[in-house]
């Protein structure tokens, strides 16, 4: 089942960082490669960079097109068996907090601390497409919903949001439509693990984001989403906005605005959003349930941080050093070995950079900045050129450097997937790795913030 999920999604790219930290590894190459290749592949992704802009983007394309699967594939899936492939990413051992539901990179930290493993509800099934346009998502609810009711009708524990960002997505959506599912009743191998690996007296933790986004509604467990969090809002998905037109004209589109499906309501985002119909499964699936919820990805990220940090005092260790990643260039065990304050942003936009500003306006100044940034390809609407991400560097005490990142290449600085890992490697000083930290410690934190909620059913 796994040869249906895409190794670049957030919710793939998680799994496998968090699994191998609790196997005691990090995360060359996003877990995807050993690390003896890391320096040639490293080598070839930074010749890539220097390709024509043309020629680099379709490159891109070419490696998602090559993990999305035929349309006619999709009868053929279940969701039962992509559980299993998920629970078979950890060690079978006892937990004594197991996390299930929504993805974040901060979660995945909290997670990595506590010793926990995640089960997401979420997934991303890439389908291949013939014909239609990026800039018209109604092509491709068009082309692809004969696959998406084929798909659901096999499943009856899903539910199907086909997601279609040309924004942010533009260069992996023009050969195939992103099919988002979610779990809404917890598959039987997510029941066994609980059973099995969570501790007597353990704590099942529901990482509940509760972001929603317009929707429209195709069937009953069938929703279409234009757009995603990441840049611009759904107004301007839906209306539009000189920078969109200017941007599309840029590609060459016939369009100059994106032309979808009216929303007829909202739903839980399909990416980061929980599917709530979820909640009464889980409830039953441990003696201790608690609830984790954040408005949107990004917002557990300063929780964390503190919590790191505080962390990292009681330990006799400086936290002095912020580690600020982003979407799935993801590092527990590094960040960790280091004693570096992770700060995970949902993506490069500058919706993000404000986040991540406003989280070092309230804290005393790091010694030392580390900063790694996600390329996907395009200056896109609503994020942020390299020369802003400068301003969150300058505010280092000492030192305060890009990890990973090629600033001449960036957006389309595909050896970043390679080099981040490598650059953060080399950190000069490092500590022991910690015994986990007690659910009694992060649970008080959590419990006292207001820009979250921590609650016991």
């Amino acid at each position: 089942m796994a040869e249906y999920v895409a190794s670049f999604d957030s919710a793939t790219g998680m799994l496998r960082a968090l699994s191998r930290y609790l196997r005691g590894r990090d995360v060359p190459m996003l877990g995807q490669l050993p690390a003896a290749v890391e320096p040639t592949v490293c080598g070839a992704l930074a010749a890539a960079n220097r390709l024509p802009r043309r020629v680099a983007e379709r490159a891109y394309a070419l490696t998602g097109w090559s993990e999305a699967s035929a349309p006619a594939k999709l009868a053929a899936l279940r969701s039962d068996r992509l559980a299993e492939w998920i629970v078979g990413h950890y060690p079978r051992r006892r937990y004594p907090v197991v996390f299930v539901g929504s993805a974040s990179g901060a979660l995945v930290h909290l997670a990595a601390a506590l010793g926990a493993p995640w089960l997401p509800q979420t997934l991303l099934v890439p389908v291949r497409q013939r014909g239609g346009h990026p800039d018209a998502p109604r092509d491709s609810l068009r082309l692809s919903r004969p696959a998406g009711e084929a798909m659901l009708a096999a499943n009856p524990g899903l539910i199907l949001h086909h997601m279609h960002d040309a924004n942010q997505d533009r260069l992996m959506i023009a050969g195939m439509s992103y099919f988002r599912i979610k779990w809404r009743r917890l598959p039987p191998a997510y029941q066994r693990f609980l059973r099995e690996c969570l501790a007597p007296g353990g704590t099942l933790v529901v990482a509940d984001c509760t972001l929603r986004w317009p929707t429209t509604r195709i069937a009953d467990r069938y929703v279409f989403q234009h757009g995603a969090i990441g840049g611009l809002t759904p107004d301007e998905y839906r209306q539009g906005t000189p920078e969109i037109a200017r941007y599309l004209a840029a590609h060459g589109s016939p369009y100059r605005h994106w032309d979808a499906p009216e929303p007829d309501g909202d739903s839980p985002e399909a990416e980061w959003g929980f599917e709530p119909e979820l909640m009464d499964d889980l409830r039953q699936a441990a003696p201790r349930v608690a609830r984790l919820r954040f408005a949107d990805p990004e917002a557990l990220s300063p929780a964390v941080a503190d919590l790191y940090k505080s962390w990292y005092g009681r330990r006799g260790i400086p936290g002095d050093r912020l580690l600020v990643e982003s979407f799935v260039l993801l590092e527990p065990w590094w960040t960790m070995r280091t004693g570096s304050v992770p700060f995970w942003m949902v993506f490069n936009a500058e919706q993000s950079r404000r986040a991540l500003l406003a989280y070092l306006d309230q804290v005393d100044p790091y010694d030392e900045i580390r900063l790694t940034l996600f390329s996907h390809g395009v200056e896109s609407p609503g994020s942020a050129p390299i020369s802003a991400w400068q301003e969150a560097l300058e505010r280092a005490r000492k030192i305060g450097v890009f990890a990973g990142v090629d600033p001449r290449a960036y957006p389309r600085d595909f050896a970043v997937f390679a080099r981040a890992h490598r650059e953060l490697s080399r950190v000069r000083t490092t500590y022991p790795m910690p015994l986990a930290m007690p659910l009694s410690e992060a649970e008080a934190a959590l419990t006292a913030r207001d820009d979250l909620a921590w609650t016991v059913d």
